[in-house]
């Protein structure tokens, strides 16, 4: 997992998908204050980073879950890093919405899964895990059986661990919060104590409060 983790690590720092100010922090729309934010669909504009992603992610397909029958993508975050995923391995694609369609037909799940059928879903973002977990309990609904989660980065929040482990989905990331730390202090992104604040907001994100 190292030759993916630190590689996807500086390829966000570098199109800066992923932004570190730890003194100017980001409103969450969980009420949060966060020295970091994450936007990973910023990757979609950089042909070879996108194309990294997507040939990372098929490599773990390979690796460990030969059964695939069918990609599923979170939205609106992973539908096109999904698809793209499911082009290349030649298998059906569908999205979850986060709820059902206003009108029209309703659906929650867009594209034409079946029953049976075996899933990787495709995320682009871990924080608590509670709305990708939804994708997989729509999923598991329709009769689909969910072989795991693939995403893009982690925060690593030990929350997340657990709901995972609850709903009994395997997870596998690219890249993760320690890692960038790591990638970002060799890079001169950001210095030791820097490195040392953003540690601390990861183990208390709901009590954190930027430094002076």
């Amino acid at each position: 997992m190292e030759q993916y983790e630190k590689k996807t690590a500086r390829l966000l720092l570098q199109c800066q998908a992923i932004k570190l100010s730890p003194k100017n922090p980001f409103l969450w729309a969980s009420g949060w204050k966060s020295p970091i934010y994450c936007d990973n669909r910023k990757t979609l504009s950089y042909p070879e980073i996108r194309n990294f992603i997507k040939d990372s992610l098929v490599n773990l397909i390979k690796e460990n879950y030969l059964s695939t029958e069918a990609i599923a993508g979170v939205a609106t975050g992973a539908i096109a890093q999904g698809a793209l995923v499911a082009d290349a391995l030649g298998l059906p694609f569908f999205y979850v919405r986060p709820q059902p369609k206003s009108h029209g037909l309703e659906n929650l799940i867009e594209g034409d899964p079946k029953p049976g059928q075996k899933v990787v879903v495709i995320e682009d973002l871990i924080s608590t895990g509670g709305s990708s977990l939804k994708a997989v309990e729509a999923l598991r609904q329709q009769g689909c059986t969910v072989l795991g989660m693939l995403a893009v980065f982690t925060y690593g929040f030990n929350i997340a661990l657990e709901n995972f482990s609850k709903a009994d989905c395997p997870l596998i990331t690219l890249s993760n919060y320690e890692t960038l730390l790591e990638i970002a202090v060799e890079s001169d992104y950001i210095d030791a104590d820097t490195r040392y604040v953003l540690q601390q907001w990861r183990k208390s994100p709901d009590t954190w409060t930027p430094p002076d």
